[in-house]
């Protein structure tokens, strides 16, 4: 009896083996092209599980959503010492220039699908919003 149940063992775990290479395998660019607005969903819903984060000392981010093919992230800013408007006027272009090169590096499947991020951030204080910015596949062109 147990050398029927060793035996029985052994010879699923090769069908187990198969069954777990079909649900890894990676979707091609097609593929995600053609499901690009649920994989938004599902990953607005995955991020959204360890959230709010921090990112840094000033930055948490608070909330993802999905909007079709745009994945958004809100950020909020602790910026205690600066106005909004010096955030505005001085970190805007540095903080856009930072975050494209990062997405564009570690997000090219996701840009590829033609999936958008959008990037909003608000004063902590204020709850003003502070300047949002998209990155799609034409960003990373002008990097």
């Amino acid at each position: 009896m147990l050398n029927k149940l060793l035996l029985i063992l052994l010879l699923s775990v090769p069908i187990f083996a198969a069954d777990m290479k079909i649900q890894n395998r990676e979707l091609s660019n097609k593929d995600m092209k053609t499901q690009s607005v649920d994989i938004v969903k599902m990953a607005a819903s995955e991020i959204s599980k360890s959230l709010p984060q921090k990112i840094d000392k000033y930055t948490t981010l608070n909330s993802v959503k999905a909007k079709n093919k745009t994945l958004i992230y809100f950020y909020e800013l602790n910026i205690a010492l600066k106005t909004d408007e010096s955030v505005i006027n001085e970190d805007h272009t540095r903080m856009k220039q930072a975050v494209t090169i990062g997405t564009c590096r570690g997000s090219i499947r996701f840009l590829e699908a033609g999936i958008t991020l959008k990037y909003i951030y608000t004063s902590k204080s204020t709850k003003k919003e502070l300047f949002q910015f998209n990155i799609n596949q034409e960003s990373c062109k002008k990097i």
